[in-house]
């Protein structure tokens, strides 16, 4: 498309997208309801509840085992119990999934920017990322603290954007749901969905209409030959 801008930076999501960090995060979950005397979830009742932040899956976890109105109480101290957990299970189990070291390289290859935007924290997100030989990289990580919002919230994208000093409608955001669909529409970028994540898609017509990329070597082959890398939305 001629009067389609072009590509000039990337954005990948991490939980789901980059990385299969569900192993990860359920063992550190379960050492959290074990010191609470709960007994464990299973581990693809956990990977339902990843891509909103720590904090919103440690109250999803606890919901699960003590009902809503028995969660409250024990958050804070079940959210201190599981950063503890999950800072020395971090990396430990996970794994990048098919086609991600070869889809950065490719893009780099291409000149692209690169930037993961996660809800992680940064404390997290960054040292999993190193551990991966990933962050090496990236031109920058913007992590669930880097703003003052996270995802489907456009400002952790636009973040990215900015640092990368790349405008929004020259970037494509990589994820897995419907929460980055809705980040990248509201932020003005482009948006390739992959299909091996935790989030299921979601519901957002954003998600539904996105271009579908099986890996993300495949993205970077569609961006080689997309007409000097067109966006396509």
């Amino acid at each position: 498309m001629a009067d389609s801008p072009v590509v000039k930076a990337v954005l990948v999501d991490l939980d789901g997208t980059l990385l299969d960090t569900a192993p990860d995060l359920a063992a550190a979950a379960n050492a959290m309801l074990a010191d609470l005397g709960y007994p464990a979830l299973d581990i693809g009742r956990v990977r339902g509840f990843i891509g909103e932040g720590i904090a919103v899956l440690v109250r999803r976890v606890l919901e699960a085992q003590l009902g809503a109105d028995a969660t409250e109480p024990r958050l804070a101290s079940a959210l201190e119990r599981f950063e503890r957990h999950y800072a020395a299970a971090n990396g430990r189990y996970s794994a990048p999934f098919p086609g991600v070291g070869e889809g950065l390289r490719t893009m780099r290859e291409l000149g692209l920017k690169l930037g993961c935007v996660t809800n992680k924290p940064m404390r997290f997100a960054e040292p999993l990322l190193a551990r991966f030989g990933l962050l090496a990289l990236l031109d920058t990580l913007v992590a669930g603290d880097s703003t003052t919002a996270k995802k489907p919230d456009p400002r952790p994208v636009l973040e990215a954007c900015r640092r990368l000093g790349v405008p929004p409608g020259a970037c494509v955001l990589i994820g897995d749901s419907a929460h980055d669909a809705l980040a990248a529409s509201a932020a003005g970028t482009a948006f390739y969905a992959v299909p091996y994540g935790y989030a299921g898609g979601g519901v957002a017509a954003e998600f539904a209409a996105a271009q579908r990329v099986a890996t993300l070597a495949q993205a970077a082959a569609m961006l080689r030959t997309c007409s000097q890398t067109e966006v396509r939305a």
